[in-house]
């Protein structure tokens, strides 16, 4: 690996992707590796485009949202788009995980109900067997 570029190995071991992810990202436009003949070369503009990538996977961006999100990197406001467009998803994604969050919370406050009802209709008819015994 020099500074300039890495390999498709070296990125898939730095950041724990596999070939096949690389590929997919760079057929949806989202990296832009140097192509020599077969051989990818990943530049640091890559590395950086790849964090947000997994970074923005992570928090539920869906990959177009990813895409247009890096492609306002270059309209030549200093990032001010893309910092505030980045910032309008990431306010929408949060709310929606909240939402998940209290629905979750919710959903396993009425199975363990259920489940203390089902404890309850078991012991219930374990004693009515045994009582009948």
């Amino acid at each position: 690996m020099t500074d300039q570029t890495m390999t498709i190995r070296e990125m898939c071991d730095t950041f724990d992707v596999t070939p096949r992810t690389l590929r997919f990202y760079e057929a949806k436009e989202l990296l832009f590796p140097i192509r020599e003949g077969q051989k990818r070369l990943f530049t640091k503009s890559d590395r950086a485009r790849l964090k947000l990538i997994l970074k923005g996977k992570r928090f539920g961006f869906s990959l177009e949202e990813i895409r247009q999100l890096l492609n306002l990197y270059n309209v030549g406001d200093q990032q001010l788009t893309q910092y505030t467009r980045s910032y309008e998803i990431a306010q929408e994604r949060l709310a929606d995980m909240i939402k998940q969050r209290d629905e979750l919370a919710e959903a396993i406050k009425d199975l363990k109900e259920q489940i203390k009802w089902g404890e309850q209709m078991i012991a219930s008819m374990k004693q009515s067997k045994n009582a009948a015994e």
